[in-house]
């Protein structure tokens, strides 16, 4: 009995592995066609030629040199504890053009302040836990408040920091 029943098996396992067997030449016809297509399609599309130019820009830092409306006195300045984690060093006026909780976050603003001809640096503030990109940084208060000015065009909430 155990003989009929493994032989069984066996046969019912063979039978099975041969009849889901892919029919290799219905593979290699679809293959054929589709290449014969992607031939026909070559043939009937207009020769196109591309050229390319190499163009080289460069890059220059915006540098604020009109006089802003703004009254200076009456401009607010947020005063913060930060220590420099990536950059020089700050002055008493720096203009933050971001703040992220994340340190991978400001260095990406940072390389793109810096390619944009910025010597942006990254600030960050213990007690609230966030990394400040600095943009620029001023001796004076009416040259930071100018600058912030400028760079509002692209960064609309950029404000000015004091470090304590």
């Amino acid at each position: 009995m155990k003989k009929v029943f493994v032989m069984g098996l066996g046969l019912s396992a063979v039978f099975a592995m041969t009849s889901c067997k892919s029919s290799e030449s219905a593979y290699k016809k679809a293959y054929e066609k589709a290449k014969q297509q992607q031939v026909v399609a070559a043939e009937q599309e207009p020769v196109q030629t591309q050229t390319t130019t190499n163009t080289q820009v460069q890059v220059t830092p915006v540098t604020p040199t009109t006089t802003t409306s703004t009254d200076v006195n009456t401009v607010t300045v947020q005063s913060e504890k930060v220590t420099v984690v990536a950059g020089n060093g700050l002055k008493a006026y720096s203009v933050v053009c971001g703040s992220f909780s994340l340190k991978a976050n400001a260095e990406g603003l940072q390389k793109t302040l810096t390619n944009a001809g910025y010597s942006a640096q990254i600030a960050y503030n213990g007690e609230k836990n966030m990394y400040r990109v600095v943009a620029s940084t001023f001796d004076n208060k009416a040259a930071a408040v100018q600058s912030r000015d400028v760079l509002r065009a692209t960064y609309p909430d950029a404000w000015l920091l004091m470090s304590k």
